[in-house]
């Protein structure tokens, strides 16, 4: 069976430059995916072999209270400041320091003003980050990286609205990993008690700065704005159901880290993380296409061309699900050999690894449709993410209870989290897609049938794979697992329009 898609219509024909846009904007944020894929990797050594699972368990800890907070600080402009550049009709401002710079700097000072005096209160009652009351003086700096996290959201989505997705890569996926891990190595030698924090710190100052120029030279300095406190509160009263859900999606990938901090030690919280931070690598492919396709979505809602919204969100989901999926069965196959380079004490993590990567494929359908969901129906998509992270805390919680009845390991608790994680995150999806198709009347579907006949073969080349000693199984298995999966995607289910995403430049006929 082949379920290759159809060349475009008439009717589909006139959004591929917009598919042609969002191929070209997932493409660059592929290479950044592989780049922060070799960053992450050394610090995840650094950090394992090192610090060990306790100050990893600390670390994680903390991070899940400073990047919560940051985001709320947002104020969903992450994706809110696509829909007020466009309302703004910004798109014809092209001009250094007009209305478009102005527009963006309200929502810089707003997120910097949330952020400063948040991470001040932070600062003067640490214990929500430290909730095993162990931390130094160097540790609570830590909320110095509240406001330059927001204020970096809010730059790299401006950028995003000119189509300029290079600057999220250099950013997010060269300057801060590898940052953190070069500071993390070598503070290490310095002051080891606090040298995970403050390398996380000097990652989150690096990013902002390479996120600010790029912003400098495009948008320049505002000409006529001056601060306005009603403006203020307007962007603040609107953004809320997009923080709200910005922070909810992002709250399902820490909440697992939160509670099982109140349920496992330190060292169970540490291989956790380990676990989460290789499984969220893929994940990086849901946001590769995130910055494109919001001002692509706001363009096409001003035209009331909902058909076209729905064609976009389903081609998109099929290439993140595509790729995920693959990616999946590449790290989740040789998951103990993976796990074993961060050190011998992580092994035990394989299982929490394999949910977590199963995680990230299943909720490719409900980031794509809250893509649009956050423009055409924010309230109700803002209940679906309360249900979905209330879901995923009593099933987490349900999982730690039966874990303390029964007496088992940390390592079995960590799976336990992984795993209603994966639940809630797949409710998530039926429910989002649904809402979704009927508000467009039109359907939503990423899912096809070709994609099993891949998983089945690269999943006998891993099992073949896996017989192999622990270095060939690394070093020549995760690439022969993803060549064979990604070759019968490419025969059995990749279309013209799902081709656009490796051409740079499109046919004359296809434009």
């Amino acid at each position: 069976m082949n379920d290759k898609t159809t060349p475009a219509t008439d009717s589909g024909t006139k959004d591929s430059g917009d598919i042609a846009a969002l191929a070209k904007g997932g493409r660059t944020n592929f290479l950044g995916f592989l780049l922060r894929l070799l960053a992450r990797l050394p610090f995840l050594f650094i950090g394992g072999r090192l610090y060990g699972a306790e100050a990893l368990g600390r670390f994680a800890s903390a991070l899940v209270i400073v990047e919560l907070v940051a985001m709320v600080c947002t104020i969903g402009e992450k994706r809110g400041l696509a829909q007020r550049l466009s309302d703004n009709d910004c798109d014809e401002d092209d001009r250094r320091g007009g209305i478009a710079a102005g527009v963006v700097c309200d929502g810089l000072l707003t997120a910097l003003i949330a952020g400063s005096v948040i991470g001040l209160t932070l600062w003067l009652v640490p214990a929500p980050m430290f909730p095993s009351g162990i931390y130094t003086d160097w540790d609570r700096l830590i909320v110095l990286a509240i406001p330059a996290l927001a204020l970096t959201e809010i730059l790299l989505a401006a950028q995003a609205y000119r189509y300029d997705i290079a600057t999220t890569v250099r950013s997010r996926a060269v300057v801060e990993p590898w940052t953190i891990s070069i500071m993390a190595g070598l503070l290490y030698f310095v002051i080891p008690d606090s040298g995970l924090s403050l390398a996380y710190l000097a990652s989150i100052y690096a990013a902002l700065l390479t996120a600010a120029i790029p912003f400098l030279r495009l948008y320049g300095l505002p000409q006529s704005w001056s601060p306005s406190f009603a403006r203020m509160r307007d962007l603040t009263l609107r953004g809320l159901p997009l923080a709200g859900a910005d922070t909810i999606e992002w709250g399902t990938r820490r909440l697992d880290i939160f509670i099982l901090g109140l349920f496992a030690s330190p060292a169970g919280v540490g291989v956790y993380y380990v676990a989460q931070q290789v499984a969220s690598l893929p994940q990086k492919l849901k946001t590769s296409f995130e910055p494109i396709l919001g001002p692509v979505i706001t363009r096409k809602l001003k035209e009331k061309d909902y058909a076209a919204i729905a064609r976009q969100v389903c081609q998109v989901g099929f290439w993140i699900t595509a790729a995920q999926a693959g990616i999946a069965l590449a790290l989740g196959i040789p998951g103990e050999g993976i796990m074993g380079l961060v050190g011998p004490n992580f092994v035990g993590g394989t299982g929490a690894l394999s949910f977590l990567l199963a995680a990230e494929v299943v909720a490719a359908t409900a980031v794509v449709s809250e893509a649009a969901l956050v423009y055409v129906a924010r309230l109700r998509n803002l209940w679906i993410s309360i249900g979905t992270i209330v879901l995923q805390g009593l099933l987490t919680v349900g999982v730690m209870l039966l874990a303390n009845a029964y007496h088992v390991s940390d390592l079995y608790r960590a799976g336990g989290a992984a795993l209603a994680l994966m639940t809630a995150l797949a409710v998530s999806s039926i429910v989002k897609a649904m809402l979704l198709a009927r508000l467009l009347n039109e359907p939503i579907n990423n899912w096809r049938w070709s994609l099993l006949y891949a998983v089945a073969v690269a999943g006998l080349v891993g099992f073949l794979i896996t017989r192999l000693p622990e270095w060939a199984e690394l070093s020549l298995g995760v690439p022969a697992i993803l060549l064979s999966y990604g070759f019968v995607v490419w025969k059995k289910g990749f279309g013209p329009e799902d081709r656009v995403l490796f051409r740079k430049k499109l046919d004359t006929g296809e434009a």
